[in-house]
Parts: C-alpha cells; structure tokens; sequence
C-alpha cells in the first residue's frame, strides 16, 4: 500500500469509520473526500454526484480554498474525464491527466493538476458519484510522481464503503422527509375534520339567533351566548393543531440543527450555493426558535425562487443580550422605497409579524442589483 501519512490499516479503519458516522448526504460526502485526500496523500479531492441533465447535482471539494472555488465558477459539465468516469464506469490513472486526449482544459482559476486518479462509485450497477485525487504529494527528485496501482486498490475499497455509507445517508433523508409528510397529511385530515365541525355548528347557532333577534330576545341572546362558546372552542382547536404542526425536528435536534438539516437540502436541490453558519447561540424558548425558523424558511423561499441569487448565506449569532437570524442573498434585489407593494408578495409583513409577536424585531436591506439581507433579532439566547 501507498506509505503516505495516513496509510496502514488504522487510517484506513478511521476513514471508513469516519464515513459511516454521519446521516446526512452532505455530510457524508464532505467525509469521503477529506478521507479519501489525506489516506492517499493527494493535494486535491472532489466527488461529484451526477444529475439527469448533463451535469453534477452536487461536488464536494477538498484542498481548494472557499475564495479559489468561487473564483472557479459554475459546478464542471459531465466531459472528458469526468464523463469517461460516470459512463463507462471504470478507473483512470493517469500521470498527466493534460496530456489526455480527452482532456478540455479547465477554467482561469483552477488550481494546476498533473497526476490523477479516478474512480466511479456504484450501488450495484448505478454509477452515483465519482472520487478524483489529484497531485499526490511524494519526493519527485526525478521529475516523476503520480498514483501507484496500491493507491487504486485503496481507492477501490474505500468507494465500495462510500456507496454504502451514501446510500444509507439518502434513504435516512427520503425516510425522514416521508414521516414528516405523513405526519402532517394526518394533522390536515384532523384539522379540517374538528374545526369544519365546529364551524357548521356556529353557523347554524348564528342563524337561529339572528331568525330569534326579534321575536325572542332572550333566546337569540342564549344562541349569541352559544355562538361565543363555539368560536373558542374553534380557536382552542386551531391552536392546538398549531402546537402539532411545529416541526418535529425543532423538538428533537433544536433550532441550529434544524436549520443546519433543511439548509443543506436546500443547497443539494437548488443551484445556488446555500451555507449555514452558527457562533454563540443556546437553546431559545420554543415560540422565538420556531419564530427564527419560519423567517429563515421565507426568506429563503424569497431568494431561491425569486431573486436569481447564487449564493445564499444564512448566519445565527449572539449579539449583545440576544441572538440574531441573518439571510444574505446576492440576488438582484428591489427598491427600499417600494417596501410596501413589496412587503406583500415577498411575505416581509407576515415575516414582521413573527419577529414582534416574540418580542423580537426584523430589518431588511435590499437594492436594486445588490442582493438583500433579511435580519431578525430576538432576546435571549
């Protein structure tokens, strides 16, 4: 086996440990590549997941800088290499993946690569992903350096590990979304049904009083009565649904968690990149931490389906005596000065309303061109 710093049986042990611990596809992704570099001692990682259009649905990088991989640009087409990897589903070691002929160049801003390893990873005989390494890092008195077949072999087997550990990840994620739809399929059908009920039974005791107002008052006022009792009891009953509709991943795993899971679904299904960062911040009473959740969902609605941003930040943080939810688009923006028209198609008022009715406040900053940022701060925390 290759004699890198990681190899040897306990680094392979570690890494295939390491993949198997993680639940969400993102994560375990991110696990791979880091694993996958530092057992075979490359500089470079990636591991890209192919959509059913040409391209990648999603690419984890590892040795490529935050600033060099945006500078790099849009996520690679499925050619040269890459594609000959998905296709034709074999391995590729090359000394000089330039001098391939299949090779097309690369954009500006990447990184220099010479020598190459590739491997496909298959669930049965579906290619899911691709793992490359580039540049291994070894002595190069003569000039020469590159992936040995040993390396290959190791490649091979932590793949094998890393179809299972992905395919596992993707059904606990279609597992739990699926509970969660169920979930609230059943809360809906029970909603409908009790408050549709008790509705049909305030009308027909508003009828009656209205029919008694003038030739019985003191009945109509017994139905007026009735009608009050009825209309609390509906509100008692949409309350309640309203405390079985708060996410269960916010009673289970909290706020940080939460946004952490749906921002990372978020950034696998849309182009744009979506990150989530969090510094500082402790549980929050449960009204201000689904408050904080909702605005993040709407915000983030607004600048993934409306904005044409490309990227989208999502921060929470402490500040001072309380705990602030920021959302940063770089999308085109609108005007400051048309804040009220525009309050009501990007939902800003109701997400208004969230903030102040747990004692909190919001603030929006947007222009044209210039992306927009969505700020709610709240007590505590």
């Amino acid at each position: 086996m290759s004699q890198g710093p990681r190899s040897g049986l306990a680094a392979v042990s570690s890494a295939l440990l390491a993949m198997s611990r993680h639940l969400e596809v993102r994560d375990v992704l991110k696990t791979i590549v880091v694993s996958a570099r530092e057992l075979l001692d490359a500089r470079y990682a990636a591991l890209g997941v192919p959509d059913d259009h040409g391209g990648f649905a999603q690419f984890v990088v590892d040795g490529v800088s935050d600033e060099q991989w945006r500078a790099i640009g849009p996520l690679p087409r499925q050619h040269g290499i890459l594609a000959a990897m998905l296709h034709e589903a074999r391995p590729e070691r090359l000394a000089d993946v330039r001098k391939d002929p299949r090779f097309e160049g690369w954009p500006s801003a990447h990184p220099e690569m010479s020598d190459f390893l590739g491997l496909p990873i298959r669930d049965g005989d579906e290619v899911i992903g691709a793992l490359f390494l580039a540049n291994k890092n070894c002595p190069k008195q003569d000039g020469r350096c590159g992936f040995t077949e040993d390396d290959e072999e190791l490649l091979a087997i932590l793949a094998q590990h890393a179809a299972i550990a992905l395919t596992n990840a993707r059904l606990y994620e279609r597992s739990r979304e699926l509970t969660i739809a169920e979930e609230r399929s059943r809360l809906a059908h029970e909603l409908h049904d009790a408050v549709s009920q008790k509705l049909f039974s305030l009308r027909l005791t508003a009828q009656a009083a209205a029919a008694l107002v003038d030739r019985d008052p003191a009945r109509a006022k017994g139905e007026l009565q009735q009608v009050a009792a009825l209309a609390a009891e509906a509100a008692d009953e949409l309350r309640a649904a309203v405390v079985e509709l708060r996410p269960a991943a916010l009673d289970e795993d909290g706020l940080i968690a939460t946004l952490r899971t749906q921002i990372q679904v978020l950034d696998r299904a849309h182009t744009a990149r979506v990150t989530f960062a969090s510094r500082g911040v402790r549980a929050l009473p449960a009204a201000q931490e689904e408050a904080m959740l909702r605005v993040a969902q709407e915000a983030l609605h607004n600048a993934l389906r409306h904005s044409g941003a490309s990227r989208v930040d999502v921060s929470l943080h402490k500040r001072d005596g309380g705990a602030v939810l920021r959302v940063t688009d770089d999308g085109k923006g609108f005007e400051p000065a048309a804040i009220r028209s525009a309050g009501r198609h990007l939902g800003l008022v109701s997400m208004r309303d969230r903030a102040s009715g747990v004692g909190g406040s919001m603030t929006v900053e947007s222009a044209p061109g210039k992306g927009t940022t969505i700020e709610m701060e709240v007590p505590g925390g």
